[in-house]
């Protein structure tokens, strides 16, 4: 008896047919291929792609309502075109500094990670390349110093965090006292003026009526979009972020690539710190301060997510000018310091909720909408 189960066979009763299409209807394709041309458009919109151009519109909104509350408030000053140029212009010039340590600040937070000595580097970096032996070299030795200076740093941390296991949260907290501290060890707590007159014009001279300041910050933001967007380093950037586990069985050396994000960082950092110099044509321990804060609040306006994978250097850009427009708001209508940071708390916390709401809620939601609609 054999244990081959028999193999059915047609009959006359009920012969297997091949399976045939239905015949199609040439009008009914064309339909079905518009909806489906349009769906497309529609599911980029409201999916990953059009993200980042929703972010971005919104926060030009934001800027959009902070100029109206001027001209509301200073109708005088914003009837002025001429000041209100200037204005513009000295809006760029704050957010120059910041805008640089962000673009770094952003790298950092997209690949999982956070920096908070950011602030204590560039007083480093700008200390250091202030120093009188420093100095001794030229502008070119200035430069060199603080550049050299901030990668190290950068990479003390990355080193610490990708091989020595720590969490960047305390890696970097620690890197922010023992910097501090040394950069007030170097200076022996005094203020050390800067002798080049090369550094010190980077900061008042202008090209076509634009501070060289805001050229700088045009550069590093050209500089790392392309490094996120066309590069090979920026993707496995988001995919180190959104799952490392993921992307070393992909290939990627996690370590390494968490090191050299924290290494460009610190560049960034250098090149603050000469921009910082230039402004005040000197360095201290107690410079930058806080600029770990302004840096990440911008890159969370910008909507870069704290748990990393995603980001961008433009919203990030976007979110360090809205908090400058703020703090020149606040100043050409005599606020306080104090009621200034009160709203920059304030928008912090709106801007942390609306990712949460956004990225959980939202999504859900336009998910069943699809499913409804698709049925």
């Amino acid at each position: 008896m054999s244990d081959a189960t028999p193999t059915p066979t047609a009959t006359p009763e009920r012969p297997q047919l091949p399976a045939q299409s239905p015949p199609v209807d040439p009008a009914e394709t064309a339909v079905v291929s518009e909806k489906t041309a349009s769906t497309g458009k529609l599911s980029w919109w409201r999916g990953d792609g059009g993200d980042g151009a929703k972010r971005n519109l919104g926060l030009i909104g934001v800027l959009a309502a902070l100029i109206v509350v001027g001209a509301v408030t200073k109708p005088d000053l914003y009837g002025d075109p001429t000041w209100v140029w200037n204005n513009v212009l000295a809006i760029l010039q704050l957010a120059s500094v910041v805008g640089v340590v962000t673009v770094g600040m952003t790298f950092v937070i997209i690949g999982g990670g956070i920096d908070l000595s950011v602030g204590a580097i560039v007083a480093l970096a700008g200390v250091w390349c202030t120093t009188v032996a420093t100095q001794s070299y030229g502008a070119a030795g200035m430069i060199f110093t603080a550049l050299v200076v901030g990668i190290c740093v950068g990479l003390v941390n990355g080193v610490l965090i990708s091989y020595g296991r720590l969490v960047p949260f305390i890696a970097t907290l620690a890197m922010l006292v023992a910097a501090r501290g040394l950069a007030a060890s170097i200076s022996n707590k005094q203020t050390q003026v800067s002798s080049s007159t090369f550094i010190n014009d980077i900061a008042a001279r202008k090209i076509i009526g634009v501070p060289i300041l805001v050229y700088i910050l045009g550069a590093v933001v050209l500089a790392g979009w392309v490094l996120l967007n066309r590069t090979t380093f920026g993707r496995r950037t988001i995919a180190v972020g959104g799952n490392p586990e993921a992307a070393r069985l992909a290939g990627i050396n996690v370590r390494r690539h968490t090191m050299l994000l924290y290494a460009l960082s610190g560049l960034c950092c250098g090149i603050a710190a000469i921009m910082l110099t230039s402004q005040a044509t000197s360095a201290q321990a107690a410079m930058a301060n806080l600029y770990e804060l302004d840096a990440i609040a911008a890159a969370i306006i910008g909507g870069t997510l704290l748990s990393g994978g995603r980001g961008t250097i433009v919203g990030s850009l976007l979110g360090v000018i809205i908090f400058a427009t703020i703090t020149n708001l606040f100043a050409i209508n005599g606020l306080s310091i104090e009621a200034q940071n009160m709203v920059k708390g304030g928008i912090i916390v709106a801007a942390v909720l609306i990712q949460q709401f956004k990225f959980k809620s939202v999504t859900r939601l336009l998910a069943r909408n699809r499913v409804t609609t698709a049925t």
